[in-house]
C-alpha cells in the first residue's frame, strides 16, 4: 500500500439527487474514503457503489465520509441514480458521487487510463493518504476497507500499542501477545 499526500479537488456531485459542490478540503477533521469507478451503466460498478452505500452508517460512525468518483458528469450521475437498482441503476445513495468530467481529479490521484477512464482506485485519507489501485476488472470489498481503515485509526489513535520497525522495540510488541 502505498502513501501519498492527497491531493485536494474542487468538483459537482450528486447528493440526495442534487448538484453540490464538493471539496476534499471540507473534509479535513475526517477519514475519507475516496474510490473511483470508470463510468457510470457499467455492470460491475453498482454492485461495489450500492454496497458503499448500504454500509455508509458504518463508515460514519468512524468518523469517515465516502466518495464516488468517475469521469462522468453529474447529469450522468442523477440519470443513473434515478435508475432503479432492479433495472442496472444506484437508486437513492447515501454520499455523493463527484464528476470529473474534465479528468483533473483521476490524473492527480493516478488513476486515469490510456483509455481516459478512471481505474479502480481506493483511497484512504488521513493526513497523509492511504491508496490502494485495483485492476479495471476487479471489484472492491467494503468489508476489507473497513478493516483497512479500522487499522489505520488503531495504529494512529495508539502509536505505543503497535509494532515497531525496529529489532529491539518490536520485541516489546511481541511480548504482549
Amino acid at each position: 500500500m502505498a502513501r501519498i499526500t492527497a491531493p485536494d479537488f474542487k468538483a459537482q456531485a450528486v447528493l440526495d439527487q442534487e448538484f453540490v459542490e464538493v471539496s476534499l478540503s471540507k473534509y479535513r477533521g475526517k477519514y475519507v474514503v475516496l474510490f473511483f469507478y470508470p463510468l457510470d451503466f457499467t455492470f460491475v460498478c453498482p454492485t461495489e457503489i450500492t454496497a458503499f452505500s448500504d454500509r455508509y452508517k458504518e463508515f460514519a460512525d468512524m468518523n469517515t465520509e465516502v466518495l464516488g468518483v468517475s469521469v462522468d458528469s453529474q447529469f450522468s450521475h442523477l440519470a443513473w441514480i434515478q435508475t432503479d437498482r432492479k433495472e442496472g441503476g444506484l437508486g437513492d445513495l447515501a454520499y455523493p458521487l463527484v464528476a470529473d468530467l474534465k479528468k483533473e481529479i483521476s490524473q492527480a490521484y493516478g488513476v486515469l487510463s490510456p483509455e481516459g477512464i478512471a481505474l479502480r482506485g481506493l483511497y484512504i485519507i488521513d493526513k497523509e493518504g492511504h491508496s490502494t489501485i485495483n485492476n479495471l476488472a476487479f471489484g472492491r470489498s467494503v468489508e476489507e476497507t473497513k478493516r483497512v481503515l479500522q487499522a489505520i485509526q488503531y495504529v494512529q489513535n495508539n502509536p505505543d500499542e503497535t509494532m515497531k520497525p525496529d529489532p529491539k522495540k518490536s520485541k516489546d510488541y511481541f511480548s504482549k501477545i
